[in-house]
């Protein structure tokens, strides 16, 4: 099957198939967070509606186990920290508090109510899997959800919530599609037996059907420290045209890794995406001599060893704080990146308005239609023309991934630019 590239200006036409976006060198936007910005990494109340301050908050659980971003709220601060000389906000200081949201409904809850009690603008780049939790608290406070990391239903479908990447149903639907590519005949999936594990079939079902490959589900326990029955069960008699692909967390992929190395398969090509697999993974199991190499791997982004990264790296290697794990290859540190970016924008467009940065304000700008270009991602837009045409997922509105490989150790690009997988998303078919 052939790749197909695409340089479209503003948003790509729906149903292409395997339509490209090139991926963005100029790194300025990205390099460079802006001297509109002030910011105070310390916690505490502000008024976002008046008065010197423009409080912002950042979530994410910690000390927690598997599912712990404390990356997150850390660059979060750093992004306070390093700012924080440059001027401020359109005359106001702004404000970074972060929460740790334990991993639990009550602890989203309570962080989302911080964020109202500080009369925070957005609450941004955040990471929850407890949505149904956290969600109607900022509506019921008009507080925009910006670049959530995508793990529940609440953030594609609440009118507040405007997510910059696909979560999940846009990279195992990616990944899907690269395993077609890569000939695969059987897909196996090895995903956490949850709710939300059970959506991705579907998912992963729309992208291989028009191939005709067979899926294979094989859940797993997230838990766990020996994977050795599920990789069994999903390599079968491993035989060639045999795929395996796995949507779990970086520390159970990790274990799952060493069962399915311990099992020396001879004709099974692997796969995963990106929060499963990320930089730090592949250097930690071996890199190109370990499982991973020449693994596929779907992003939502670039590989981390692009340009577009620059100002992400420059602000982790500034942070003055210290004692802090900020890894820039993991896709939760770089969704609150892009998140901070989309926010930045905004911010500026509205100075140039004339107009305050406010919940209201910045909720009005993103459902303009306007669309929002961090120079990492397709431009964004969460205008109503814009919007998935899907009852559950509606603001799901980047469709677009990243192919990548694992290559002499280093994730790389497959082939350049994003894809779009809006098709699969929608349930449709590739045109022929």
């Amino acid at each position: 099957m052939t790749s197909r590239r695409d340089s479209f200006q503003g948003r790509p036409p729906i149903g292409r198939r395997r339509c490209r976006r090139p991926i963005a060198a100029a790194a300025t936007a990205a390099a460079l967070l802006p001297t509109l910005f002030s910011a105070s990494a310390c916690g505490g109340p502000a008024d976002a509606a008046g008065g010197t301050d423009l409080t912002v908050m950042t979530w994410a659980p910690s000390g927690t186990g598997t599912a712990d971003r404390p990356g997150m709220t850390a660059l979060a601060s750093a992004i306070g920290q390093d700012v924080n000389l440059k001027g401020g906000l359109d005359g106001r200081r702004l404000r970074v508090i972060t929460c740790n949201e334990h991993n639990s409904a009550d602890g989203a809850r309570a962080c989302a109510q911080q964020a109202v009690d500080a009369k925070a603008a957005a609450v941004i780049g955040s990471y929850s899997q407890w949505g149904e939790d956290f969600m109607p608290v900022l509506e019921r406070a008009g507080i925009p959800l910006i670049g959530g990391y995508g793990l529940s239903q609440p953030e594609f479908s609440s009118p507040l919530s405007y997510p910059v990447d696909g979560g999940m149903p846009a990279l195992i639907a990616g990944n899907g599609r690269q395993l077609v590519e890569a000939g695969c005949r059987t897909v196996s999936l090895i995903r956490p037996d949850t709710p939300a594990g059970d959506n991705l079939l579907g998912y992963l079902g729309n992208a291989l059907r028009p191939a005709g490959i067979k899926l294979q589900d094989v859940k797993a326990p997230e838990g766990s420290s020996d994977y050795t029955p599920v990789a069994r069960k999903a390599l079968g008699k491993d035989e060639p045209g045999n795929c395996v692909t796995s949507a779990l967390g970086a520390e159970p992929t990790g274990n799952l890794l060493d069962s399915y190395r311990r099992l020396t398969p001879k004709n099974t090509r692997i796969a995963s995406v990106i929060g499963s697999v990320q930089q730090s993974v592949v250097d930690s199991t071996g890199g190109d001599s370990g499982p991973l190499g020449g693994a596929y791997v779907t992003s939502w982004y670039p590989p981390e060893s692009a340009k577009v990264w620059d100002g992400l790296r420059a602000v982790v290697r500034a942070d003055t704080t210290g004692g802090r794990t900020i890894d820039v290859s993991d896709p939760g540190v770089q969704t609150t990146w892009v998140a901070y970016e989309v926010f930045r924008t905004v911010a500026q467009k509205l100075a140039e308005a004339g107009k305050p940065v406010t919940p209201t304000s910045i909720a009005g700008l993103l459902d303009s239609g306007e669309g929002i270009d961090t120079g990492i991602t397709p431009p964004l837009n969460w205008g109503a023309t814009n919007m998935l045409p899907s009852t559950e997922s509606p603001r799901l509105v980047n469709t677009w991934v990243t192919d990548q490989v694992v290559r002499s150790g280093r994730m790389t690009l497959q082939q350049p630019g994003f894809v779009d997988v809006r098709w699969v998303l929608t349930g449709g078919r590739p045109p022929a």
